[in-house]
């Protein structure tokens, strides 16, 4: 993924021993990454997230009444030393954004639909669009009125996807159909007149009336 700085986060927590008589911390521990028990036995668990330069994110849970300023600077210093360490094993490992993403790494594309295609490209009730998502896996969204994002878990999905979406917009192409002839017709809506039909891909639905059907169910 491209991004322009590594982030790396830590946890801080604090355990403290309290002088009764004066209701004041009379002496306290910092411990860096705490595991679970510190955390339900402590007095604070305070995480920190950030690049090399800064913070990007913190958030404390705090059972005491309050700390002194003191001990959460302290903290501070102690999580962007610690942050600091495991930015630098991350750096080790990958330093940089990949040139080039794996073989079958996740695509994102956007495609652009004309608004005069976008009801073929939708289909009704938007079938053709879940259909699409059904058949290759990928997930689509619609960013503004002619644009599309295409998600597709790898490229060989967004490759089918590619050909599906094409073939779907592509002008319609008026078919040689026989007279007399039986052919097998889609059924693409039914309405209280009659069922919309196709009898190929890229036909545009046509009305064949109740009167024009069967009785039988």
């Amino acid at each position: 993924v491209p991004i322009s700085s590594a982030v790396a986060g830590v946890a801080v927590g604090l355990v403290t021993k309290n002088n009764s008589e004066k209701s004041e911390i009379e002496d306290y521990r910092l411990l860096t990454d705490i595991l679970g028990i510190e955390d339900y036995n402590g007095d604070m668990d305070f995480k920190i997230a950030g690049t090399n330069k800064g913070i990007t994110a913190l958030q404390a849970d705090i059972k005491l009444p309050g700390i002194p300023i003191k001990i959460v600077m302290e903290a501070i210093q102690q999580a962007s030393v610690a942050k600091k360490e495991i930015l630098q094993i991350m750096n080790k490992t990958i330093a940089k954004p990949r040139a080039s993403r794996k073989e079958n790494g996740p695509v994102v594309e956007t495609v652009q639909v004309p608004l005069s295609k976008r009801s073929k490209f939708v289909g009704p009730g938007g079938y053709n669009l879940k259909k699409l998502q059904a058949e290759t896996g990928v997930t689509i969204s619609q960013m503004d009125e002619e644009t599309f994002s295409v998600f597709a878990p790898t490229p060989s999905a967004m490759h089918e996807a590619r050909d599906f979406i094409t073939e779907i917009c592509k002008d319609d192409q008026e078919q040689q159909l026989e007279f007399g002839a039986v052919y097998t017709a889609t059924i693409t809506e039914i309405r209280d007149t009659g069922v919309m039909v196709k009898l190929y891909p890229n036909m545009t639905a046509v009305l064949l009336h109740n009167t024009q059907l069967d009785q039988r169910k």
